[in-house]
């Protein structure tokens, strides 16, 4: 997921007018990698909104969020170049410098995640293994009824929908300052690059 900046992710995301450029569509987001995100997301928001009411489904959908987790760990290992978690360290201590810089309007270019979108990454799969995790131990005999079990997965389960809404609003906010359909992208895998002539 995620890869180099393009040539221009050091200034501002609009270029100057006088600029010439000529922009490509590219393979970003491989197929599996585009299931594994609209697949989480659906069984996030089925496992948010079922708890109490339709316990049976609301335990498939955190099993199910389990195994696309672990899925996700191995495509972060043996998947396509942008899947591939390589560049998760060199991102995340670009992220603090990357968020400053976006109150000027400077977004940079990625062709993968960008700084802020590998934060998110991070932040999301660290709290749904936290939330499942403690959901599957909910259930069993041994922790069935601990108090900390059950409000480590209520809290986390929380923050995930938290980060949820922040990752819809920061993607409608880059899709904007970027004049790119970034939801779009995740729907084709295709995202526009442009270069200087």
């Amino acid at each position: 997921m995620m890869e180099e900046a393009v040539p221009e992710a050091r200034g501002a995301s609009t270029p100057n007018p006088a600029d010439r450029t000529v922009s490509r569509m590219v393979a970003v987001w491989d197929l599996p990698l585009r299931l594994w995100h609209w697949l989480l997301a659906g069984f996030v928001l089925v496992a948010w909104f079922t708890p109490n009411v339709y316990d049976g489904l609301h335990r498939f959908a955190g099993y199910t969020v389990i195994g696309l987790l672990a899925f996700r760990l191995i495509w972060g290992i043996y998947g396509s170049r942008y899947a591939r978690f390589r560049m998760v360290g060199v991102r995340l201590r670009a992220a603090p410098r990357y968020l400053w810089n976006l109150r000027r309007g400077m977004t940079g270019r990625y062709i993968g995640l960008n700084p802020a979108g590998t934060l998110m990454l991070v932040a999301l799969l660290l709290t749904l293994a936290v939330s499942v995790i403690s959901g599957a131990m909910a259930v069993t005999v041994t922790f069935f009824g601990i108090w900390w079990v059950e409000d480590t997965h209520t809290y986390s389960s929380d923050a995930v929908i938290v980060l949820v809404v922040l990752h819809v609003v920061g993607v409608i906010v880059m899709s904007i300052l970027q004049r790119e359909n970034l939801v779009g992208a995740m729907f084709t895998g295709r995202k526009r690059i442009r270069n200087r002539l």
